[in-house]
């Protein structure tokens, strides 16, 4: 085996699984793009959405901050080396993440330590099969923390929404679209499903996620599965959840559906939900390590490689997209030619879905007055200030730790990749993260420090909402995901704080240029977030009664 070969074409398909979207999914938020209102907040995200996927791709910079769990795939030719293949593997994430290709993602669960090269127990995941073929099918998922935590598992038969389902394909159905409706924004929607019907707790997890590998377009083998796929599609659209939340036509993009056989006890069901940066890649090498065919991908897609070896492969939606397909004017193939990066130095990120005459600019540091003057639906272009605090920080500041620089300023829930060159710190890719994993810290924080506004992504809860009335401040909601947009309005790294929690966890002080963001809680009381699932669950009581 050609180690040194089977490690470079690794480090290639983790690059092109982090920083390019495959072209079915990036035809999938297209197409769902044209289904929403103009000048809607949804358009606007989607927006945002798609601008982001063309400047990681372009900018071979991650599409999402949050990189992500690696899961690989591998399809082995019987009597294989397993170990050495799994070792060529490792060697390339640690190189991928010196490269800036991945976060530094994996923390030790009983000392908190960030390894700093993406390896430890259990990371990266390795789920290994065999075949008679000679080749090596390596396929890669990364799935970030914000759509893990969505992830969910039922136990059959059970009450939701004061009625009891049993254990058949209705109670299926039922929890499929309460996993969606519980998501809201949080886990980046528009939303990608693999569900697995049976198996125990960890069998059926694991191969829910697997469903992830299937094309988006494909047919499901088991026909009242694949009705099943098409219904659930149909009416997690009809919860108008929306793009990040935010209200609108697409919620999700599509749903896979497999089953196991279970216990006669048990009746599980598993849904894996991975967010709109659906990132999964695969390869095909022959024995001596050259390869034969790159997955998930369109001809001539990435350069320098030769287009030979980009094979095509089916461009199929699914149908309720197919059937929805509104023809932009104007509009390019989705999937086709890239921008030139030069096109997006040019132009505003914003541009496209707010009017300039109604986005209103505020400058750091804000007073009272003028968060005072911000409602829930306000769009903001931010510059000036703003510190990044996510979980380790926010229990820090919590259990007392000091930190005076961030006082009377704006705390921004991201872990951004950040790379240390020769001219100082670069950053790479500085997307929101799920917020609520800080309510049980993010008033008493807002109260100590004076916090003027809260950035992050899917909402918080009543405590936040209450800090945010008591103590004038707002919650601005960045598009979750969107790593590059956010990136490039970061204009200067100016410390950084708490180093030693790792990079992900630290304080970063950034300045910040025309930095988009939505006003969902405001001083007033009136919270965006909680009025959007009442509606959703008032939708998803009328689709189960």
């Amino acid at each position: 085996m050609n180690q040194k070969k089977l490690k470079q074409t690794i480090l290639e398909l983790i690059r092109r699984t982090s920083t390019a979207l495959p072209a079915d999914v990036k035809e999938v938020l297209n197409l769902g793009k044209t289904l929403e209102a103009e000048k809607s907040r949804a358009a606007f995200a989607v927006d945002l959405i798609l601008k982001n996927i063309d400047m990681a791709q372009n900018t071979s910079h991650p599409v999402c901050q949050d990189t992500g769990y690696l899961s690989f795939y591998l399809r082995l030719p019987k009597g294989s080396d397993v170990r050495a293949i799994q070792s060529c593997i490792e060697a390339s994430v640690a190189q991928a993440t010196e490269l800036g290709y991945l976060r530094q993602n994996s923390v030790n669960s009983l000392t908190g330590r960030n390894s700093g090269n993406n390896l430890g127990l259990g990371t990266p995941y390795f789920d290994v099969s065999y075949h008679d073929e000679p080749t090596l099918d390596i396929r890669l998922i990364q799935k970030g923390g914000g759509c893990e935590n969505m992830t969910a598992q039922y136990a059959l038969p059970l009450q939701i929404m004061d009625r009891y389902y049993n254990r058949d394909l209705e109670g299926v159905r039922t929890c499929i679209l309460d996993a969606v409706n519980k998501a809201q924004g949080k886990g980046c929607s528009p939303g990608f499903l693999g569900v697995c019907i049976g198996g125990d707790r960890a069998a059926g997890l694991a191969f829910a996620k697997k469903q992830l590998l299937r094309e988006l377009g494909d047919t499901n083998p088991v026909p009242e599965l694949a009705e099943l796929e098409a219904r659930i599609l149909q009416e997690a659209n009809q919860l108008e959840i929306g793009p990040i939340g935010f209200g609108g036509k697409q919620t999700l993009g599509a749903c896979k559906i497999g089953h196991l056989n279970r216990l006669p006890a048990s009746y599980f069901v598993s849904v894996a939900y991975m967010c709109w940066a659906f990132r999964r890649r695969g390869v095909v090498l022959g024995p001596d390590m050259r390869v034969v065919e790159w997955l998930y991908q369109t001809p001539g897609e990435f350069e320098p490689f030769p287009k030979s070896e980009a094979k095509m492969r089916p461009r199929l939606l699914p149908r309720f997209f197919r059937d929805h397909r509104v023809p932009e004017k104007g509009a390019k193939t989705p999937g086709g030619a890239r921008n030139d990066i030069r096109n997006f130095s040019a132009q505003p990120v914003w541009d496209s879905h707010v009017e300039s005459d109604k986005a209103i600019r505020l400058q750091t540091p804000l007073s009272h007055d003028q968060i005072k003057a911000l409602h829930a639906g306000d769009v903001i272009l931010l510059s000036g200030t703003i510190f990044t605090g996510r979980d380790a920080v926010h229990q820090y500041l919590h259990n007392g730790g000091k930190l005076d620089v961030i006082h009377g300023g704006i705390l921004y829930h991201c872990g951004p990749v950040i790379k240390k060159g020769e001219n100082g710190y670069e950053v790479l890719a500085a997307g929101p993260t799920t917020s609520i994993r800080e309510e049980p810290y993010q008033a008493d924080v807002i109260e100590k420090f004076d916090l003027k506004a809260v950035i992050g992504k899917g909402g918080m809860g009543p405590k936040t909402l209450a800090a945010c009335k008591t103590h004038g401040a707002v919650y601005l909601h960045a598009i979750g995901g969107a790593a590059q947009i956010y990136a490039r309005c970061v204009k200067a790294v100016k410390s950084v704080h708490l180093e030693h929690l790792g990079s992900p966890e630290a304080v970063w002080e950034l300045e910040v240029e025309d930095f988009p963001v939505i006003v969902t809680m405001d001083s007033h009381g009136r919270s965006f977030h909680h009025e959007r699932q009442q509606l959703s669950d008032k939708r998803l009581k009328a689709l189960l009664s």
